[in-house]
């Protein structure tokens, strides 16, 4: 988290081209959005039970549990080049580029622009994946990419991803809110790409059809590359005085 708010940095400044940041969780890992709360939010018991770490992201929306997925941060200067327009149009583009990334997969994904809609029951309001967004990827009616934005100066970043599967068992342990609902109830709008596809995928078949439709749809030529070292040492400092911070990370309001 603290690399990704430094490249965005970096971006912002105009040190640093457009950049697809691709990885992965090692344990697995709750993310919290920026303005949660812990306390009605996440249980932390049940995480340290299940030896997940804990971490807040600086973009918005909900918390996701981030395991068997692809997790992607899409890091840009605002209006230039593919990023010209709104917010919304920087959500649909990124939108439309995970959609060809489901269909070269074989997967029948629908684009569908977020609905706004009342305030969530308990059941729903910790979970990402059940909750509307700007533009959502829809198989069989149930979503599977979660996605949140920031802006920042001259540039934005967006955070990602998608499930190639779900522990149901385990989201509803460490996201509570799920009182008297059944599973079926209660993620009956989450999705996940191995639910439906006739091969099982793999993260590394993802992310290389993720890159591709990514380099098509934006017209870009990616090459890759590594932090540079005030990036570095920016990120050091940041998970130092921020994101390693439990005052940050587990704050209560």
């Amino acid at each position: 988290m603290a690399l990704d708010e430094a490249l965005l940095q970096s971006v912002a400044d105009g040190k640093s081209p457009p950049i697809l940041r691709l990885y992965r969780w090692q344990p697995a890992t709750v993310t919290l959005g920026y303005a949660q709360s812990v306390a009605d939010d996440i249980n932390l018991t049940a995480c340290r039970d299940a030896k997940l770490d804990v971490v807040r992201r600086m973009t918005g929306g909900r918390a996701v549990l981030h395991d068997r997925e692809v997790t992607y941060a899409v890091i840009a200067p605002v209006q230039q080049g593919c990023f010209e327009g709104s917010v919304l149009d920087c959500y649909r583009v990124i939108a439309e580029a995970l959609q060809q990334t489901l269909v070269r997969l074989g997967l029948t994904a629908r684009l569908v622009p977020g609905t706004r809609q009342g305030p969530s029951r308990q059941s729903d309001r910790a979970v990402c994946f059940t909750a509307p967004s700007q533009y959502e990827l829809l198989i069989d009616k149930r979503k599977v990419a979660g996605s949140a934005q920031k802006r920042q100066g001259r540039g934005f970043l967006q955070h990602g991803s998608l499930p190639i599967e779900i522990d149901l068992n385990l989201l509803d342990k460490v996201l509570p809110g799920g009182q008297g609902a059944s599973l079926g109830d209660r993620f009956r709008k989450v999705g996940w790409l191995n639910r439906w596809s006739v091969q099982p995928l793999s993260v590394d078949e993802v992310e290389d059809h993720l890159i591709e439709a990514f380099q098509k749809h934006l017209d870009i030529q990616w090459q890759e590359s590594e932090p540079g070292a005030a990036e570095m040492s920016l990120a050091k400092s940041l998970c130092a005085e921020k994101y390693g911070d439990p005052n940050w990370t587990f704050r209560m309001d």
